[in-house]
Parts: structure tokens; C-alpha cells; sequence
């Protein structure tokens, strides 16, 4: 991202643990890592290209986001680049991230992860991350898609499926809100009816999660094509009757003034969308992100 402090900026003191140095990570910071990872795509690939898509964005857009009064340059946001990716390999990718992150205690080190995929499979590892630490998480999904196959062509972690997946590890103590969905098959939306975790319009959504006491730990999780493809086309399922950019803003105002403790924008596929228009929009939509992780 653009501007986003470098390493050496950094005080070394704060180093709290990490693989190598590139991929340090600091206590009291947000750290981005991109998940170049498109193995399961059953449509139109090209989302492992997108963590770099919204970096190279990033340098036209301003550090100031009009809609949060905030500038993140004002706070530590470290880019750690991407994760190691070995083809078709999406567990040996997962089990890396996990590597590096399985013995921080982000509570306490007031650490936080920004997620750049990749395609959605990306944000299991993430996710667990954050239910592992966050026993009470809530997940907030953003996406065009139900994702609660219980696999998809033979792969049990496939995009179509990511949210299904970490349902899986959920206890009574956590929520999952879901909004955007307009695609999935019946059998994935009766589950949606069955354990009351779709909000059928912007202002349920907006309720729910104003409804979530301040100090409750958020996690989202936003796939791009939960965006209508007239305005961001680069994506790998784009699916007609999606919300604008507005409607992000508003749910993003009230994430600002929760406890959102890690997220991940998944599903870029920049090659699709030769105008540039769908990365430099992911951009803006991670600038919002990342500011409303910060406290």
C-alpha cells in the first residue's frame, strides 16, 4: 500500500516474532500479507493476481479516507508482501501462514492481519487464526455467494465452501452475519434461514451489527463480488443485483467504532478488467479496511 511504513521505520524493539525478516511481525500494528492462491476457482481465474493488483493501485490513492476522517499513515501498518505459494498447493500455503502466526497472542499484542487474496479459500487460515485467539469472534461475510457447500468438485476447502469450513470450528459463543448473498443452492440457504445468520437488507445488516456490544471481537471477511459487477467487474463469479460502494461505507462507519480485530478482501481477478477501474476500486475498499481496523 501506498506510503504504508517500512520496516526499517519501525522500532526493532517491537519486534514481537516472525519467519524471516521480511515477514516480522510488530505488537500494536496491522500487518498485511498477500495469499496469491486461485487452485479452486471453477469459473474465471486470476484473483492470485490480485494482492499485487491493489498494492500497484494503491499509488494513486490518496492516504486519506473522507469517509472516516482518517489517514493511515497515521498509524503502524506493516506490508509483510506475500506468502510463499506453491501451486494447486493451498494447505502447504495455509500451513506456512499458520506457521508464522500460531504462537502470537494477538489480544494481548494488540496484533492484526489484513488478508489480500487470492481467491476465498485464502481466509480459512485467518479466520482460524482469529477464532483461535477470539473465543467469542464474530464473523461478518460480505459476498455474493452463500459459500456453505460442504465441498466443491471434490475439494472439501474450495471457495465455495470457505464459509461452511470454518463454520465448522464455531462454538455457541460465536455469530456469523452474512450480507450481500443473492446466489448459493437452496440447500445453503436454508442453512442460512436455519441458524438465522443472513440479513435480507442493508438495514437488517447494519442493525445486527450496531447491536454488537463495542468491546466484541469482529472479524470481516469480503469477497469483491459482494460489490454489482457494473462497478467492480474483476472478479471471478461476478453475480448481477450486487451493492455499491456506499452501502460498503456504512457498514464500514459502524465496524470503525467496534472491536474489529482482523479481515481479509478476497476474490480480485485484475486481468479481467483491462480498464484498471476493479483494482484501483479494491484499493479504496482496503484503505477503508485498514483504517477500520486501527483504534
Amino acid at each position: 500500500m501506498k506510503k504504508i511504513k517500512d520496516l526499517e521505520e519501525m522500532e526493532m524493539s517491537k519486534c514481537f516474532i516472525g519467519a524471516s525478516y521480511s515477514e516480522a511481525i510488530y505488537k500494536n500494528a496491522t500487518h498485511i500479507m498477500g495469499f496469491c492462491f486461485d487452485g479452486t476457482t471453477s469459473f474465471r481465474p486470476g484473483a492470485r493476481f490480485g494482492p499485487d493488483a491493489i498494492r500497484d493501485a494503491s499509488f494513486g490513492l490518496e492516504t486519506y479516507s473522507p469517509y472516516l476522517d482518517s489517514d493511515i499513515e497515521e498509524y503502524s501498518i506493516n506490508d509483510c508482501g506475500n506468502l510463499p505459494i506453491y501451486p494447486s498447493k493451498w494447505r502447504m500455503t495455509n500451513d506456512y501462514f499458520h506457521g508464522v502466526t500460531k504462537d502470537l497472542n494477538l489480544k494481548k499484542d494488540n496484533i492484526k492481519f489484513l488478508i489480500l487474496g487470492g481467491e476465498h479459500s485464502v481466509s480459512y487460515g485467518p479466520i482460524r487464526l482469529a477464532l483461535d485467539n477470539y473465543d467469542d469472534l464474530c464473523l461478518i461475510h460480505l459476498d455474493a455467494h452463500t459459500d456453505l457447500r460442504d465441498g466443491y468438485l471434490e475439494e472439501k476447502f474450495s471457495h465455495a465452501s470457505i464459509i461452511r469450513r470454518v463454520y465448522d470450528h464455531f462454538t455457541n459463543k460465536n455469530t456469523l452475519i452474512q450480507y450481500g448473498i443473492r446466489s448459493g443452492q437452496k440447500e445453503e440457504f436454508e442453512f442460512m434461514q436455519k441458524h438465522n445468520t443472513q440479513a435480507k437488507s442493508l438495514a437488517e445488516c447494519l442493525k445486527r451489527i450496531e447491536d454488537l456490544p463495542s468491546d466484541r471481537p469482529v472479524y470481516l471477511t469480503l469477497d469483491l463480488d459482494y460489490f454489482d459487477p457494473a462497478f467492480l467487474p474483476g472478479t471471478g463469479t461476478p453475480e448481477a443485483g450486487g451493492e455499491n460502494f456506499h452501502s460498503f461505507i456504512s457498514i464500514i462507519k459502524l465496524l470503525k467504532k467496534k472491536n474489529l480485530v482482523g479481515a481479509d478482501v478476497v476474490e480480485l481477478a485484475p486481468l479481467i478488467d483491462s480498464t484498471g477501474n476493479s483494482s484501483a476500486f479494491a484499493s479504496k475498499v482496503v484503505r477503508e479496511v485498514l483504517i477500520a481496523l486501527q483504534k
